[in-house]
């Protein structure tokens, strides 16, 4: 059965406790010439000490011999490093910490994330309509520049996570970029509401659009408007990185049961998700209809604004972060200082062994150490510590040049930072077909009976419906699939994340399949019964709510990979890194509309021949175009995709191993 299948991507890791972990030993890159040297553990006991150098015993430097002393349990459990700390960047005393964090102040967070996506979502509908009839741009160059302005929102939010982890924290991030996102609303608001920002309306009818005679928009008028729609792309950037893992970093991650409330609390994150977008796509709408789209721009500025309140009311409980320093600095270093030592040999006379700092804080503000793998073995060369490395420093001993010699620690950091990337970027191709739905299912819809008895939904408001889906399975998540799954995984929480992650792409294969399929039907429907030139007039014996199934499957594929690819990469992340660890799976979004609008583009210049008068398959009259055939090219393009996923999987191994009983983190040996 194929979701049995996604299920035994990885096989859950059995339980540990931290009495049962065995020490372990770095290993060396396997040389021949290594076994002339007798291999000693690091000096270093871990003792209080944040400085970049190493022990001392009565002054004299203890030798780093061929091997590096592991963080113990005892250390990796207490979480080193990681002290939650105060808005003023002090550590939290113990009696105050009951007081912070927790899920009170995730609440508040919940708050802003509901209002951001409703304003995001709310664009992404809205926008292409409000393009094709108010600034008369053609459907497929207004599809392709929202597409765009989704895509950069998405694909940026590695700037919001790059200050968030080096300078800013989390919270300064959000507040910042905030704030600049409802400066981007309420100058899309004024956009909507003077009539001199937008082209003339005289004699603009529906037959007048479909023949682009309208009058189009200025370029000063299309210049405003692209402004205040990437300024809001902008601040949208720097918020999606920061939320869920500020949010995240409320929960105590040395406390009992702390990785049951991380699963929890990443599913109650996209349900906040998944509120807003429903309002975007019910209340926005309903808004736009009657009351015009300076009202329904201007009702998405005051939800943002309203969460701004909310966001900044929240302070006082926040548990903050210290920030690392640049994330991106460290990288460079670690891949300069591996290529310096490229020639390096760990058997030659010079050499001394891997570097690390003594005491149980690594070197890193806000991290705790991290364990030597054997991963990626060039990157070692980075921590590898010759003669001539230490440099004199007086008064403080020794020190070292971090672009010739890191830690342990900070090459660990880009190894996992390299493990992660395949993972979120298997899941491009889900945001491929996602951005697809957003705009083709709407055309499709707006050939179909949207009529239920006496309901009858506007077609923008046909996306809706996954959002409902979403909303459901999230709802009844813990009461149907955890425990069934549990019974065929044997994991605590019914699937490992990763399991997760490939049961939501196998169902957006079903779900762009069952598009196509449809749409084969639509089409053949249209043909056989007259409407072939009337792709604007609904259908009134073929109802809209046969997209429902490929709405439901979507939403299903979105629960199970997006919410579990967030707790993946927060988990999985480095402690220093985890804004931009959260950063890879909005990028992934962001690269997926692009990759739509390019595929869309590709398409178009391949299938359309008008010299023969063959039309493309991306026609503007769908009843003419093949939409079912590009459905089918992503089923195809996902199915491959999903394999790709599935042997990534099987080659994972989870940073992080957590105690059935206890539930505590404790490294994985």
């Amino acid at each position: 059965m194929a979701p049995a299948s996604a299920m035994e991507l990885e096989a859950p890791p059995p339980p540990v406790t931290p009495a049962a972990l065995p020490a372990k030993e770095i290993k060396s890159p396997e040389v021949s010439a290594l076994s002339s040297l007798q291999r000693k553990k690091l000096g270093a006991h871990f003792m209080d000490s944040d400085e970049r150098r190493f022990p001392t015993s009565a002054g004299t430097r203890t030798p780093l011999g061929g091997g590096y002393e592991p963080p113990s349990a005892a250390a990796a459990a207490a979480g080193g490093g990681t002290t939650p700390v105060n808005i003023r960047g002090q550590p939290i005393a113990a009696a105050d910490l009951p007081r912070t964090g927790g899920w009170v102040a995730a609440f508040f967070i919940f708050g802003n994330e509901v209002a951001e996506r409703m304003a995001y979502f709310g664009l992404s509908v809205n926008m292409v309509i409000f393009m094709f009839k108010v600034m008369h741009r053609p459907f497929t160059s207004s599809a392709n520049a929202v597409n765009n302005f989704l895509g950069i929102s998405q694909a940026s939010s590695v700037l919001g996570g790059f200050l968030a982890d080096a300078y800013l924290g989390r919270y300064w991030t959000i507040a910042i970029f905030t704030t600049l996102y409802l400066l981007g609303l309420i100058a899309l608001t004024v956009s909507a509401t003077v009539p001199a920002l937008a082209p003339s309306q005289s004699g603009c009818d529906n037959l007048a659009m479909l023949l682009g005679a309208c009058a189009p928009a200025a370029p000063w008028q299309m210049a405003y408007l692209e402004t205040a729609l990437y300024v809001t792309a902008l601040g949208a950037a720097g918020i999606r990185p920061c939320v869920s893992s500020f949010g995240a970093d409320q929960f105590d991650e040395r406390s009992p049961g702390y990785k049951r409330r991380l699963d929890r609390f990443f599913n109650l994150f996209y349900l906040a998700v998944t509120v807003g977008a429903i309002a975007a796509f019910t209340a926005v709408v309903y808004i736009q209809m009657h009351r015009g789209w300076a009202a329904a721009f201007g009702t998405l500025a005051l939800a943002m604004g309203a969460s701004n309140a909310l966001f900044f009311a929240g302070t006082p409980l926040y548990r903050h972060r210290l920030p690392g320093g640049s994330p991106l600095t460290r990288v460079a270093q670690v891949l300069v200082a591996a290529f310096r030592k490229r020639t390096a040999d760990f058997g030659s006379g010079g050499f001394v062994g891997l570097y690390e700092v003594a005491g149980a804080k690594s070197a890193v503000r806000g991290s705790a150490k991290i364990e030597h793998t054997d991963d990626f073995p060039w990157l070692d060369k980075a921590a590898l510590q010759l003669d001539g490395d230490l440099l004199a420093d007086a008064g403080e001993g020794e020190a070292v040049d971090p672009w010739r010699l890191c830690t342990v620690t900070q090459v660990e950091e880009v190894k996992i930072l390299l493990r992660l990337l395949p993972v979120p970027a298997c899941t491009v191709m889900l945001s491929v077909v996602l951005t697809e739905f957003l705009t083709l299912s709407v055309q499709q819809a707006y050939t179909l009976n949207t009529r239920v008895a006496a309901l009858h939904l506007p077609v923008t408001c046909m996306p809706v419906f996954p959002c409902l889906a979403i909303f459901l399975i999230l709802a009844l998540y813990y009461q149907t699939f955890a425990p069934l799954a549990r019974r065929l995984t044997g994991h605590p929480h019914g699937a490992s994340q990763l399991q997760r992650v490939g049961l939501g792409l196998f169902f957006s294969v079903l779900s762009v399949a069952w598009a196509g399929v449809f749409e084969r039907y639509r089409r053949g429907y249209a043909v056989r019964h007259g409407y072939l030139a009337l792709f604007l007039t609904p259908m009134p014996d073929l109802s809209a709510y046969w997209l429902l199934i490929q709405y439901c499957l979507i939403g299903v594929a979105e629960v199970f990979c997006l919410v579990a690819l967030l707790e993946f990469l927060y988990q999985e992340a480095p402690d220093a890194m985890r804004s931009v660890g959260s950063a890879y799976a909005a990028v992934a979004g962001g690269l997926g509309c692009f990759l739509a609008s390019a595929l869309n583009t590709a398409v178009d210049a391949a299938t359309r021949d008008d010299a023969a008068g063959r039309p493309s398959w991306l026609a503007q009259n769908i009843n003419v175009g093949r939409f079912d055939y590009l459905y089918w090219l992503l089923a195809v393009l996902s199915t491959v995709n999903l394999l790709v996923f599935v042997f990534v999987a099987k080659r994972y191994k989870y940073r992080v191993r957590v105690d059935a009983q206890t539930t505590t983190p404790v490294n994985k040996q």
